[in-house]
């Protein structure tokens, strides 16, 4: 499937934690519906519509959703946790729980609610003997939500969503999980981890473009959601445009207040047959494989100090390391002029190599490093 990309050959590209590139047949996706539109117009709405319900049958299955019907598309990571924080009936005094390690989409919606008198509490994830032990022991009877990014961005902490899950439900705390760093990647199973929300945008680990995310909410907890955006494409009975009531729609497509991205549907499920063909199975095994061969090389370097975890079962597909003689920044800077795509993140470099990424680039990219200092 390597030949799925076709990217310049002069760059190895280690960014997928930011912005992936996207495979021949998205490519080709987009541009046979551009030709279509262009050509026809909306004359074939309704294979398009069959396109939709494709992915989200396919995210579906990525996340272990009960049905297709619990799949919402939306804009954006940051606007699947707006519904849920705008959503809950908060109280004065309630709090909820977050890390000291997460990207801003899933900081400042939270705390964006301290107006309204919810504490936001910032589990400090290094205080304890687990990441985990120090999220739960901020717990007490008024958190009403934990949010954890399933992978850290900057980091690579893969965190242990099952005993989160587990923790939650017992204590009858809701659980949102934001897996952009791990669907794509590494399996997820909203079931077993026992997610009440998980947000995740396509154009990562999923290799599909922006403007594009999922948002899963559990059937039994949707009602409990407040709606915040309303139009036409959320009502129940969606094509009667004469209709003068109307009702939620009783799916997922609540959460969706108008037209959809069509164009990036077209792109997404294309993404996502691709690393369905290749088994999410097989993806997680050459990935992890990546990292592990990165850690190998930047642990065995005497002037690299490794921030990503050391643990095995805490890797995922990022791999972040600090030089302790060179300025980071500009090594950064030195790599990407060299076609060593990655990302400046902490202080540190992060490289997040895909499944397709092969040893001999990563190699490649290690002796760029030390070359460079």
């Amino acid at each position: 499937m390597v030949t799925e990309f076709t990217l310049n050959s002069e760059l190895i590209y280690l960014n997928h934690a930011a912005v992936a590139p996207w495979p021949r047949r998205a490519a080709v996706a987009v541009k046979a519906f551009a030709e279509e539109n262009a050509r026809y117009g909306a004359l074939h709405y309704p294979a398009w519509l069959a396109t939709e319900a494709e992915l989200r049958e396919r995210l579906r299955a990525l996340i272990n959703a009960p049905s297709a019907a619990d799949i919402a598309l939306l804009k954006n990571t940051s606007e699947g946790l707006s519904l849920v924080a705008y959503g809950l009936d908060w109280q004065v005094g309630d709090n909820l729980i977050i890390t000291d390690q997460e990207f801003p989409s899933n900081r400042l919606v939270w705390e964006s609610l301290q107006p309204l008198g919810v504490q936001v509490r910032k589990a400090a994830l290094s205080d304890h003997a687990t990441p985990e032990t120090a999220i739960m022991k901020l717990a007490d009877p008024r958190t009403r939500l934990i949010s954890v990014s399933a992978v850290q961005y900057a980091s690579g902490l893969r965190m242990d969503l099952e005993t989160l899950g587990e923790f939650c439900a017992e204590g009858d705390i809701l659980f949102c999980v934001d897996a952009i760093q791990m669907l794509g990647a590494l399996p997820f199973d909203a079931q077993a981890v026992r997610a009440d929300f998980v947000v995740a945008d396509g154009h990562k680990w999923m290799l599909g473009p922006e403007g594009l995310a999922l948002f899963y909410c559990r059937p039994e907890r949707r009602e409990a959601l407040r709606l915040t955006q309303y139009g036409w494409h959320m009502v129940e009975d969606w094509g009667n445009y004469e209709a003068q009531t109307w009702a939620p729609a009783r799916s997922a497509r609540r959460f969706e207040c108008g037209s959809p991205n069509m164009l990036g549907v077209h792109a997404l499920a294309a993404s996502l047959s691709l690393l369905q063909e290749v088994g999410i199975t097989t993806v997680a095994r050459q990935i992890l494989a990546n990292t592990a061969h990165l850690i190998r090389r930047i642990t065995t370097h005497p002037d690299l100090d490794l921030i990503t975890p050391v643990e095995p079962t805490r890797h995922a597909g990022i791999v972040s390391f600090r030089h302790r003689q060179a300025d980071n920044k500009v090594l950064w800077q030195s790599l990407k002029e060299q076609g060593v795509i990655c990302a400046y993140r902490s202080g540190g470099i992060r490289f997040s190599p895909h499944y397709y990424n092969t040893f001999e680039q990563l190699d490649r990219a290690m002796d760029w490093v030390a070359q460079l200092t």
